[in-house]
């Protein structure tokens, strides 16, 4: 049986913060269990992280991209004319 570990989750952090729980990590997958349905698996340094400065880098840069995205859409629709 693999060891629990503590995992940070920053895939949600956009709408639902980062989430700490408890994982099992398997091939450079964090398996949550529980609110997340057992077969779930976030990579280790993309989606889940092992400490809560990378999950907060993460989550800050996640929402640079999500600013600048919206960003462009705006000028898009500033730019229709109808």
């Amino acid at each position: 049986m693999t060891e629990k570990v503590k995992v940070w989750l920053s895939k949600y952090a956009l709408t639902t913060n980062i989430q700490e729980c408890e994982a099992k990590v398997e091939h450079g997958k964090a398996y949550p269990g529980h609110p997340f349905m057992s077969f779930v698996g976030f990579t280790i340094g993309k989606e889940a992280h092992l400490s809560r400065q990378e999950a907060v880098a993460a989550a800050e840069n996640a929402r640079k991209k999500k600013i600048a995205a919206l960003k462009k859409q705006i000028a898009k629709l500033e730019a229709l004319k109808f």
